[in-house]
C-alpha cells in the first residue's frame, strides 16, 4: 500500500510511506535553494518527487492532502503544468465533536495530465499522527498524550491509543503565532504591519531572550491582561477567525506596551516567554488531573510549530507529569506531508507506529563544481585535524534531514573550542551575533559535558553546560549558559559520527559547532556546486572528498 501525502501550503512537501515505512519525504525548500517555507504551487512538483524514487502516479494508491485554513474545508489555488485548479481539503482542527479521521473525499487532483481520487484530513490531524505514529510509545504499543500548538490555533491536547484518538479540550486561548507577535511589538523585529505571519521570528527571539531577564513586576501584567482580554475566549478553537484572534493578540500587546515602554525590550519579552511557558505547565498539570483516569504510562508528544520551542519542551519534561516527552525533528508544518500520510494510514488501521529515519530527505545533486576549486580524497583523521586547525567545513552527507534542524547532512561544522568562532558562524550565515550555534556531541560523552545530557538526536531541548565545561566550548555556550545540543550514538553509521570519533581521538573533545548549511533564508545546499559558488567557507567535505578553492 502506497500512501503520498502532500502539503501545499507553506513548508510544501511531498512524502511517500509504503506498507508502514517511510520512503522520502522531499521538502521544496530543500530543491533548488527555494526559499524557506516554500509552498507547492505546481502539482508537477509531486510528480518530480516520485519520478525521483522511479515512481509515477499510477503506482500511488493513496493521495492525501494536508487540510488547511477553514472551519468546514480549505481551498488551494494551484497549477498541474499550465492547468489552473482549484482543490478542496479538510480544515484547520476537525469540526466540534467530530473525528480526527473524518476525511474529505474529491476527485480533482490532477498528476501527469491524470486525474485522481484524493483524501484530506484536518491539518490538526497530521500533527497528532505524524507526532504519535514516529515515536517510541506507539512502536511500544503504548497510549500517550498529544500536545499540538500552531500558529493560528490554541494548545490543543488529544490522547491517542493505537485505535483512535481524542480531543480532551484547549489548555488556555493564546494562539501558538503570539510568541512570534511579542516580538512585533518589541525589541529589535518591531514592526507595524499587523497582518504579517512571519514565520522566522519566533526562533529569532528564542535566542534573544537570553539577552533579558525576567522581571516579575512584568510577568504579572502579562497575567493580568491575559485575564482581561483572552482568557475568556477558550470555547474560540476553530481558525475560521484567524484574523479576529490575531487582533485580539495584537490588542493584548497593544495594552501591554502602554504599560511597559519604560522597561527593556529584552526583559519584556524574556517575561513573556516566562508567563507563557508558567501558564503552559499549570494548564497542562490542571488538565492531567481532569483527566487522571486515563489508562496508561504518562506519555507526551508534543507536535505544531511551537514544537520548535526547545525551552517550554524541557520545561514540560522537567515538570515530572510525564514518564517521557516525545517531538519529532518536524513537529511544525515540515512534518505535515508525512502526517497526511500517517493519518490515512490511521483511518485504515489504527496509530500504527512507522519506520522511518530523520535523513530521508532529498539525496545530493550531482552539478559541474566552479573550476577554481579542486578536490582530493579526504579521510574522516584527515578533515577531523582540518577542524581542529579552528577551520570550519561545510559537510554535505547523504539524504537530507527532515524538518528545520540541520543533523549532521546538510551542516557547517567548526571546532566549538574557539571563543570567537560562534560569531564568525554567524557572520558567514549572516546573522545575529545574540544566536547561539549548537553542538553535535557524542551520545555517551554529553552527560558529561551538559545538564541533563540526555540523548537527543534532533535538537528539540534544552541543556545546561556544566560549569567546567563553559571555557573549553565557549562557541557552543549560549548568552544564558545553555545549549540546544544534538547527540548522535558512536555506533551510528552516519558519517558525521565517525567524524565525532576521529575528532574525539585527536582532541579529547567529543563535539562540534554544527549549524545548518544553507544560502541565508534558503533551504539546505541541495549540492556541491552550490557550496562552491556561495564561497564563504573555505573547505566542503562530500563523499570522501574534499573540495577547495584554488589559491
Amino acid at each position: 500500500m502506497r500512501i503520498c501525502g502532500i502539503k501545499l501550503t507553506h513548508d510544501g512537501a511531498t512524502a511517500l510511506i509504503e506498507d508502514g515505512r517511510l520512503v522520502f519525504c522531499v521538502e521544496q525548500e530543500k530543491r533548488s535553494n527555494n526559499p524557506r517555507y516554500q509552498t507547492i504551487d505546481n502539482l508537477d512538483a509531486i510528480v518530480v518527487s516520485l519520478a525521483e524514487h522511479g515512481l509515477n502516479p499510477r503506482d500511488v494508491d493513496q493521495f492525501v492532502i494536508d487540510g488547511w485554513s477553514g472551519e468546514v474545508e480549505s481551498q488551494f489555488h494551484v497549477l498541474s503544468g499550465t492547468t489552473p485548479l482549484t482543490l478542496k481539503g479538510g480544515p484547520y482542527v476537525e469540526r466540534h465533536g467530530g473525528s480526527l479521521l473524518s476525511s474529505s473525499n474529491t476527485f480533482s487532483l490532477m498528476l501527469d495530465d491524470r486525474r485522481f481520487c484524493y483524501k484530506s484530513y484536518p491539518h490538526v490531524t497530521g500533527h497528532v499522527a505524524s507526532a504519535y505514529c514516529t515515536s517510541p510509545f506507539a512502536k511500544a504499543g503504548q497510549p500517550a498524550f498529544c500536545l499540538v500548538w500552531d500558529g493560528a490555533m490554541f494548545p490543543r491536547l488529544y490522547f491517542v491509543e493505537r485505535r483512535g484518538a481524542r480531543f480532551l479540550g484547549c489548555l488556555f486561548s493564546i494562539m501558538g503565532h503570539a510568541y512570534a507577535l511579542a516580538g512585533h511589538h518589541f525589541g529589535p523585529f518591531k514592526q507595524a504591519n499587523r497582518s504579517n505571519w512571519d514565520l522566522s521570528i519566533a526562533g529569532k527571539l528564542m535566542a534573544y531572550i537570553a539577552l533579558g531577564s525576567v522581571d516579575e513586576d512584568i510577568v504579572g501584567v502579562f497575567k493580568e491582561l491575559y485575564e482581561k482580554r483572552l482568557a475568556a475566549d477558550i470555547d474560540r478553537s476553530l481558525p475560521g477567525d484567524a484574523m479576529t484572534k490575531l487582533a485580539a493578540v495584537h490588542d493584548f500587546f497593544d495594552a501591554s506596551e502602554a504599560r511597559l515602554n519604560a522597561k527593556p525590550p529584552e526583559d519584556v519579552l524574556a517575561s513573556f516567554h516566562c508567563f507563557l511557558e508558567r501558564l503552559l505547565v499549570l494548564e497542562m498539570k490542571n488538565s492531567l488531573q481532569r483527566h487522571s483516569r486515563l489508562p496508561g504510562p504518562r506519555n507526551l508528544c508534543i507536535a505544531g510549530g511551537c514544537g520548535l520551542n526547545i525551552k517550554w519542551n524541557s520545561a514540560l519534561r522537567a515538570t515530572g507529569l510525564f514518564d517521557a516527552v516525545w517531538v519529532p525533528p518536524f513537529p511544525n508544518d515540515s512534518g505535515s506531508a508525512i502526517g497526511a500520510a500517517c493519518s490515512a494510514m490511521a483511518a485504515d488501521k489504527g496509530f500504527e507506529p512507522l519506520e522511518w529515519s530523520a535523513y530521508s530527505g532529498p539525496a545530493l545533486q550531482y552539478k559541474d563544481v566552479p573550476p577554481e576549486w579542486e578536490a582530493v580524497p579526504c579521510s574522516m583523521r584527515e578533515l577531523a585535524a582540518i577542524l581542529a586547525s579552528n577551520k570550519p567545513v561545510i559537510f554535505l552527507a547523504g539524504r537530507a534531514e527532515l524538518g528545520p534542524r540541520a543533523l549532521g547532512s546538510r551542516s557547517i561544522l567548526a571546532a566549538a573550542t574557539l571563543p570567537r568562532m560562534k560569531d564568525h558562524l554567524n557572520d558567514i550565515k549572516l546573522r545575529e551575533h545574540f544566536r547561539p550555534v549548537a553542538p553535535i556531541c557524542l551520545e555517551d560523552r554529553a552527560q558529561d559535558i551538559f545538564s541533563p545530557g540526555t540523548p537527543d538526536p534532533y535538537m528539540l531541548f534544552d541543556h545546561r553546560t556544566r560549569a567546567e565545561w563553559r571555557d573549553k566550548i565557549p562557541a557552543v555556550v549560549h548568552l544564558d549558559g545553555s545549549a540546544r545540543l544534538q547527540t548522535i550514538s558512536r555506533s551510528s553509521q552516519h558519517k558525521v559520527a565517525e567524524l565525532l570519533v576521529e575528532y574525539e581521538n585527536l582532541t579529547g573533545v567529543p563535539l562540534l559547532c554544527n549549524t545548518s548549511a544553507n544560502l541565508h533564508g534558503r533551504g539546505f545546499f541541495p549540492d556541491v556546486a552550490t557550496a562552491c559558488q556561495w564561497g564563504r567557507v573555505e573547505h566542503i567535505w562530500s563523499d570522501g572528498m574534499l573540495w577547495t578553492k584554488k589559491p
